[in-house]
Formats: C-alpha cells, sequence, structure tokens
C-alpha cells in the first residue's frame, strides 16, 4: 500500500504528524434554554407538562421527555394542581412516552401553568383543597 495510511479519515504520509483531535462544540447557552410544552393524554386526562428536552427514545415508539420543570414556591401552595404533577412526576428522570398518547410539543419562550384536562370535556381538572372530615 505504499507509504499512505489512514488516520482519522485523512490520508497522511508515514513519519507526518497526525491532525489535532476534533474539538468540542463551542457552548451555546440558548441551546440549554430550550422550553418545550408537551400535552399528551395519560389514564383519560389531557396532561400538559413543561420540558427543556425533547428526543426520540431509545424505545422504539416512545419519545424521551427530560428535565422537566415545574414552579417553585416555598411555603404557600399557589397552584394544586402544579404540586400535584410535582408530586407525580418530580423524581422522574426521564419520561418515556408511547407516541400514539402525544397531542402536541411546542416549544415556547415562557413556561406558562402546567394543567390535568379531563379528555372529553377538555376542562381543568381540579384537585379540591383537603379539608377536614365532617363531624358525625
Amino acid at each position: 500500500m505504499g507509504d499512505l495510511l489512514l488516520i482519522h479519515g485523512t490520508h497522511n504520509r508515514k513519519n507526518k504528524k497526525s491532525p489535532t483531535p476534533r474539538q468540542p462544540r463551542p457552548y451555546n447557552p440558548a441551546m440549554s434554554k430550550r422550553l418545550y410544552k408537551i400535552v399528551f393524554h395519560n389514564h383519560g386526562k389531557v396532561y400538559e407538562l413543561y420540558a427543556r428536552r425533547v428526543a426520540a427514545s431509545e424505545i422504539w415508539g416512545f419519545t424521551e421527555i427530560g428535565e422537566l420543570v415545574f414552579d417553585v414556591h416555598d411555603g404557600v401552595v399557589v397552584d394544586p394542581t402544579e404540586e400535584r404533577l410535582r408530586d407525580e412526576f418530580g423524581n422522574t428522570r426521564v419520561l418515556h412516552l408511547p407516541m400514539q398518547s402525544i397531542v402536541r410539543v411546542e416549544e415556547v419562550e415562557k413556561k406558562g401553568q402546567s394543567a390535568i384536562r379531563d379528555a372529553e370535556s377538555g376542562e381543568k381538572v381540579v384537585t379540591p383543597f383537603p379539608l377536614p372530615a365532617k363531624p358525625r
């Protein structure tokens, strides 16, 4: 084969210095700031969640939702639905949703209110404020 070697996809002559390794892409802060609103069906309800990462899952037929975003309020619970979603998905690293359950994925400028809606009526499912039991 003469004096040519194949190194890093290029032809180099023997005793020549190999090319420098490929440098990683520069950090782009705009890429990490992307925010997606994901609307999907789950148990007869329509969920609206926000996440920083949406991609095709390694599991065939699923979409991967990562870095879920929730409102953080210290002390007073402002929105019981947001609290319910945080309780359900707060410890979730990656959510794998079947593709057929996803209604829509939108890239948005800022986070809106997460919600759980009834699939048929579209009305928000209101989580009632817990009240003490009625005395008998």
